[in-house]
């Protein structure tokens, strides 16, 4: 892909789902709802590397109450549109013995991705794990085992990108999250 010569063009193509003045608004409320929660937990908060890089950054300054903060990496993207097995970049530094566990993604799609780092939380002593995620795909077969704690809003099946899910490893920085009309 010549990203200088499409940038602009996949943009214009690009259907708007959620503006950045909406995206604002589903975070103060996200944060209220986990701050309710898990107020008087001391949990460990995870963003899921890179996609919930941004939205983590959103989220968690607006949570008012202690937290540590530690970061997971895995994919089953790479750099392409479509999923493959998972590959772990990063695991928690710290220990999750005992511990309640925030994961924040930007994005719930099939599920699988999310439904192994739960796995992996609980195989290491989490106490609960609770996730929250930007957005979550309408699709009739979510492979994850169990509902999302904290869902901001929902997006029809279509690949989207901006606010911290790229097209093809770019536009995260996109503000908004935006639908790709074609791949």
């Amino acid at each position: 892909m010549k990203i200088n010569q499409n940038y602009q063009e996949i943009l214009d193509g690009a259907e708007p789902l959620y503006t950045n003045v909406q995206i604002s608004k589903i975070t103060d409320d996200l944060s209220k709802a986990i701050t309710n929660e898990l107020e008087n937990t001391n949990p460990i908060v995870m963003p899921i590397m890179i996609g919930g890089l941004i939205f983590s950054g959103q989220l968690i300054t607006k949570l008012n109450f202690p937290l540590e903060i530690d970061y997971v990496h895995a994919t089953r993207y790479s750099s392409g549109t479509r999923g493959g097995s998972l590959i772990w970049l990063k695991k928690p530094d710290k220990s999750l013995l005992d511990r309640t566990i925030l994961l924040i993604d930007d994005i719930l799609d099939e599920g699988i991705t999310l439904s192994e780092i739960i796995k992996y939380c609980y195989s290491n002593g989490a106490k609960k794990v609770y996730a929250a995620v930007l957005l979550k795909k309408i699709l009739d077969n979510s492979k994850l085992e169990r509902d999302i704690d904290f869902v901001g809003a929902t997006v029809p099946n279509v690949y989207v990108f901006g606010n911290g899910m790229d097209y093809c490893e770019y536009y995260r920085n996109v503000n908004g999250v935006y639908a790709i009309k074609k791949i």
